[in-house]
Order: C-alpha cells, then sequence, then structure tokens
C-alpha cells in the first residue's frame, strides 16, 4: 500500500481509504470482514459520516464489528463528517451542531477521540467564529485531533482559516477520470471553444497544493454523482480500451488503473473507496502496485473523452 504524510496532519496514512457509507446494509459480522480485508491489504484509513444511514447507523454498525476485527484501535484512523443533516433538509455548522455531532459520533463509534473531523459541504449561512470555537473545544478535550473540509472552494476555506487556528489538512471532493473538473480548467484555460474552460471550483487544486491541504478524492469510478461506474460501461468504450491495455501489461484491473489514476497525481491525494465486497476491496488497492507513466496518465485522461487544446 501506497503510504502517504500530511504536512501538519496525520503521518503515515494509507493513500487508499475505505468508506463505510454503506456499511449499514451489513450485518456485524460482514463489516468486520470489509474492515479486517481493508487492513490487510494496507488501508489504515476509516471514513463516516454523521449522515451516514439512518441515526449514524454506519458508525454503529463499525463499532459493533470492530471488536471482531483484531484490530487495534490505535492502529488504524477514524474519520467522520458533519454538518450534512438530512432529516432536517439543511446544512448545518452551528458550534451547537458540530459539538453534539461528534459527541454523537464518539457514542456510535465507541471511541474516545476522532483522527479527523471534516465539515460535510458548506453551510452557506455559517457564523466561521461559531466554527472556531467549536473546534477549539474539541481539540482541548482531546476528542478530535485533525481537522478539515470537504467540497469547499478556495475562498471558502480562506474564510474559515481566518478564525480557525487549527490546520485545515483535508479536503474531501469528487474526482473520477470522467469527473475530472478539478483537472480541466488549467488546461482549457481562456478557452470559449469548450465547457471544460469553465472554472468550476476555484482552483481548489493548485490551492490545497499550494496549502498543503490532502485532497481526499470521493467516487473515483463515478459518473457524475449518481450514474454509476465508467468501468464496462459501454458508453465509455475508449475509456475501457485504454484501461484494459496497462490493466493486461500491469497484471492488475481496469478498477485498479483508474484508482491508480489518481494516486499517480503529484498531489498525493487520497483515493476512497466504498465498496462493501472483500474481493473488490482486495482488487482496488492492487492500484497502489499500478506504475503509471506520464505518458500513460495523459493516454486515461483523453480516452476519458477530454482532448489537449
Amino acid at each position: 500500500m501506497k503510504i502517504i504524510s500530511v504536512v501538519n496532519g496525520p503521518k503515515n496514512i494509507s493513500a487508499i481509504v475505505q468508506g463505510c457509507m454503506r456499511m449499514p446494509a451489513l450485518s456485524k459480522e460482514d463489516a468486520a470482514k470489509v474492515i479486517r480485508t481493508a487492513y490487510d491489504c494496507g488501508i489504515n484509513f476509516y471514513d463516516h459520516a454523521t449522515c451516514y444511514g439512518e441515526n449514524g447507523e454506519a458508525e454503529t454498525r463499525f463499532a459493533e464489528a470492530f471488536p471482531l476485527t483484531g484490530i487495534k484501535r490505535e492502529d488504524i484512523f477514524i474519520q467522520s463528517k458533519c454538518g450534512l443533516c438530512f432529516d432536517r433538509n439543511e446544512f448545518d455548522w452551528t458550534k451547537e451542531n458540530i459539538l453534539q455531532s461528534v459527541d454523537d459520533s464518539l457514542r456510535r463509534l465507541n471511541i474516545e477521540y476522532l483522527d479527523a473531523l471534516l465539515l460535510h459541504r458548506p453551510d452557506v449561512l455559517y457564523d466561521p467564529e461559531d466554527v472556531a470555537d467549536a473546534f477549539n473545544i474539541l481539540e482541548h478535550a482531546g476528542k478530535v485531533r485533525h481537522f478539515g473540509v470537504s467540497n469547499l472552494v478556495p475562498m471558502q476555506i480562506e474564510l474559515l482559516k481566518k478564525y480557525v487556528k487549527q490546520p485545515l489538512v483535508f479536503n474531501q471532493v469528487q474526482l473520477s477520470l470522467e469527473q475530472s473538473q478539478l483537472i480541466d480548467q488549467a488546461l482549457y484555460m481562456n478557452n470559449k471553444t469548450t465547457e471544460f474552460s469553465v472554472n468550476r471550483d476555484g482552483n481548489a487544486l493548485d490551492y490545497c497544493r499550494l496549502h498543503d491541504i490532502t485532497i481526499q478524492a470521493w467516487s473515483p469510478l463515478q459518473i457524475g454523482m449518481f450514474g454509476g461506474t465508467f468501468i464496462d460501461n459501454p458508453d465509455f468504450p475508449e475509456l475501457n480500451k485504454a484501461l484494459e491495455k496497462i490493466a493486461e501489461r500491469e497484471g492488475a484491473s481496469k478498477t485498479a488503473v483508474a484508482i491508480a489514476w489518481i494516486l499517480r497525481h503529484p498531489a498525493k491525494m487520497q483515493a476512497i473507496i466504498g465498496t462493501m465486497n472483500p474481493e473488490h476491496i482486495k482488487d482496488a488497492c492492487k492500484a497502489a502496485d499500478v506504475n503509471l507513466s506520464h505518458h500513460d496518465w495523459y493516454e486515461l485522461y483523453l480516452a476519458a473523452g477530454k482532448y489537449l487544446p
């Protein structure tokens, strides 16, 4: 497994993260198998959110399953996210909600601290001083060790940083070969002939690299937000042909190659996988052993429907 260390953040964490959003569908025995399989493949980072499952059920299932794995708490990194409140149909970064959400996550996960807490999508009504107070309380109480955000553009992060004293070390955003807006605009800058030139994220990738914020790429195989995977999808023949060619050369799967495309980027990103199938976890983790050249990376990018200006 490829290991990275985050400036001002956690050290020796896996480049591939096991997402736990789909864990509520599993029994505790099957959930334990997922956790253990990921760990045996070199994953030591597990991603949660308060909204994963009704009443945080993903965190509850993880806690029920974890004792069955034989893994020590101190050997893994547990991250959760708060602020996305489906039950109230709103985003909520108020001090009260952040503090209550962390307490609820710790209770459900049956742990004493979170290795990382991310604010889950922007609350456009938030008070940054409120967030700063919450972060200070959580840090001083030893309940959260590192902090970050998800799906935020640079100016939103800048405003938050004016008040929050803790380093913001993660920004969790969508990125895949098909959903590559994070990368596209820089290539097509100032080109009125294509939608690829539209700046949709305020140059978030370059900003995060400049400020030592590690990108966590969610849905690394996804079409759009809920369009399924592009792997073996007949709508993406050129991409699958390019993936297959490299997969055969590397002795890996197309899935592994697609994830390796993200890990190949010099920004040292993490890729979050969400499968609950142990065999698929093993397959995806082979991405860490896939060697993509500079040419390979561009070949895949262009096969996904882009072109050089």
